[in-house]
């Protein structure tokens, strides 16, 4: 009797993992027209309808020494989603945005890029907007401050993207908000940060990227709270040379989870927590965990995100999909120097209280979306919204979706020795349950 009600547990046990298994949505990509978007993007778009308005904001922001000083933050509309990617960037609008302060003055500092717009639902105008960004800096842009322990400190910094004398940059994600649908921002305050002793220096950051930090967000409302998956590329602790280990770095990186109520979106600095493998316990600053889901297994080429060599999940755009009734997200994968990479990939969560329990980890494992191919290098991978009625009624954008969308992707690639980037789509996805 015992043997037969313990074979009955395995067998009840083994048909619902083989059905969590089963019943995860399969997709098909179907070759569609192909077009460029004209504007710069080198980010997750941002957008929202404001009214029957379909607004998109690309583009960067602000101070950067290694690349030049950018006012290329823009914005433009359409009557639907392809409308308005295939406006010409000449149509475009230039927000305010707050300016850059000095060194040591609090404030604005570095380039910003907007990420994810999350639309207040109380203002029936739309016009309430709060802009999730990635923000770049470096010691010169913000040097390290003892009273604060933000900035950084110029002593065996890593190289940056441009040869062997620019610096890394370190990577924040803040809030900026609008009120009049994004003609002007007012900065808020950072979201999350690293600080200064989890920077990966010389000799063994070598990436040629960043020295560390938090950045390429996507952020979404469930709940009372704004859940941010974004990438880590910090170390897992206090950085030494001397102990450094690359496996304890491997696995304190990849695609991670925090959280903000949405109460504390006006003020958010300090308030964020991090998943920390138990819950939303570590500080905004802190130490957490990532999705371990997300993570490549060194068998299967993982590795750190400061290694030329290292494989890892990055650029997360998470959306809701009404017709799966799940979470989707879609990511790059660094397999070289420079966040090189190739492919893009895909992942589901089924659990739509994001705040219960472990439901923010549960995502399923990565499976391949779509591979460009030797000599091509693929960038924020993201689901938009058609010019169909579906999606123009229920008014979605790239933070909820129904069963068919458009594939965006930045593509880079070489054409008779020269480097060529556009940001293109050619590939509808349908999804079936």
């Amino acid at each position: 009797m015992r043997f037969i009600l313990a074979a009955l547990i395995f067998i009840f046990i083994y048909a619902c993992n083989n059905s969590n298994e089963d019943s995860t949505p399969t997709f098909t990509l179907k070759p569609v027209e192909k077009f460029h978007f004209k504007s710069f993007v080198d980010c997750n778009m941002a957008e929202a309808w404001i009214g029957d308005t379909f607004r998109i904001f690309p583009g960067k922001y602000g101070e950067d020494p290694l690349w030049g000083n950018a006012e290329e933050l823009e914005f433009g509309d359409g009557r639907n989603a392809i409308e308005a990617f295939k406006r010409d960037y000449k149509d475009f609008t230039d927000p305010i945005m707050p300016k850059n302060v000095p060194p040591g003055t609090p404030g604005l500092h570095g380039a910003v890029w907007f990420e994810t717009v999350y639309q207040d639902p109380n203002d029936a105008s739309g016009k309430t907007l709060n802009a999730v960004y990635h923000n770049e800096n470096y010691p010169s842009t913000l040097p390290y401050d003892s009273s604060t322990g933000q900035g950084y400190i110029d002593h065996r910094w890593p190289q940056g993207l441009t040869g062997p004398t620019s610096p890394a940059a370190v990577c924040r994600i803040g809030i900026m908000k609008s009120v009049d649908g994004g003609h002007s921002w007012d900065n808020k305050g950072l979201f999350i940060e690293d600080l200064q002793p989890r920077m990966i220096l010389k000799p063994h950051n070598t990436s040629e990227t960043f020295a560390g930090g938090v950045g390429d967000p996507s952020a979404v409302a469930s709940g009372d709270h704004l859940y941010l998956f974004y990438g880590e590329y910090g170390y897992p602790g206090v950085y030494d040379s001397a102990t450094y280990d690359n496996k304890k770095e491997w696995s304190g990186q990849c695609i991670s989870v925090a959280r903000l109520a949405l109460k504390d979106l006006d003020n958010p600095e300090g308030k964020a927590r991090r998943w920390d493998g138990k819950g939303f316990n570590a500080a905004w600053n802190g130490i957490g965990a990532p999705v371990s889901s997300l993570q490549i297994p060194e068998i299967d080429g993982g590795g750190p995100a400061s290694s030329p060599t290292g494989g890892f999940h990055w650029g997360p755009s998470v959306s809701w999909n009404t017709y799966l009734n799940c979470w989707v997200m879609l990511m790059g994968k660094v397999e070289g120097t420079s966040w090189k990479g190739s492919s893009m990939y895909i992942s589901f969560n089924k659990n739509k209280d994001l705040g219960a329990g472990n439901n923010s980890q549960q995502w399923s494992k990565p499976k391949l979306l779509l591979d460009r191919g030797p000599g091509h290098v693929v960038w924020y991978p993201s689901l938009q919204p058609t010019d169909k009625k579906e999606d123009i009624e229920n008014k979605h954008t790239c933070l909820k979706l129904g069963q068919e969308a458009r594939l965006f992707f930045k593509d880079m690639y070489k054409v008779n020795g020269r480097d060529t980037s556009e940001y293109i789509s050619e590939f509808m996805i349908r999804f079936e349950k």
